[in-house]
């Protein structure tokens, strides 16, 4: 039996429609695991994972990476925050709110629980504020921040046919499509 092709993604993709067509298609054993951002290239170096969806800047370094799609910057205050009634707000609309920074110490998670207690704001990607989302917190889109890229990267001295198959299913390529 052939060892499973295992697949590591950061919070907030949401790779369940690329596991199920893979399995559908009856491609191999597959294992999917989240790993945290900070371990996003670890994870390749040390081969815990074949592929791994991450979140751009990351050192391309000896990697390959398709960049997959953009996610909006948003800032994730608490629900009577007075931005909580505008649809976008500004960088300058929120620069003199007490921004929470991510880091090692202080992950999506706790930024956001720490906002829910009433102390700053903090901006993430929109997929991580869903992720983490609590009833008492919003979020609203920052319109003039960058967007995050997310991408699907592997190392680039390892060869194997089943990253060809499933970048195929990743971009949405049929099982009868002619390509690699």
């Amino acid at each position: 039996m052939a060892s499973p092709f295992r697949i590591a993604f950061v919070p907030g993709v949401t790779p369940g429609k690329w596991v199920r067509t893979w399995e559908e298609r009856r491609l191999g054993p597959l294992e999917a695991f989240m790993v945290d951002e900070s371990d996003q290239r670890g994870v390749l170096e040390d081969e815990r994972a074949d592929m791994c969806f991450v979140r751009l800047p990351v050192d391309r370094d000896g990697l390959h990476l398709i960049p997959l799609y953009a996610e909006k910057p948003v800032v994730v205050v608490p629900k009577e925050h007075p931005a909580t009634v505008f649809e976008t707000v500004t960088a300058a609309d929120i620069a003199d709110e007490l921004q929470l920074t991510l880091s090692e110490d202080l992950n999506a998670k706790q930024a956001i629980e720490t906002v829910a207690a009433g102390t700053g704001v903090v901006v993430v990607p929109m997929s991580i504020a869903r992720l983490h989302h609590r009833r008492d917190v919003e979020f609203v889109v920052v319109e003039d921040l960058p967007e995050t890229q997310v991408g699907l990267a592997w190392r680039s001295d390892r060869e194997d046919d089943r990253f060809d198959t499933f970048i195929g299913v990743v971009r949405g390529r049929t099982a009868r499509s002619s390509r690699g």
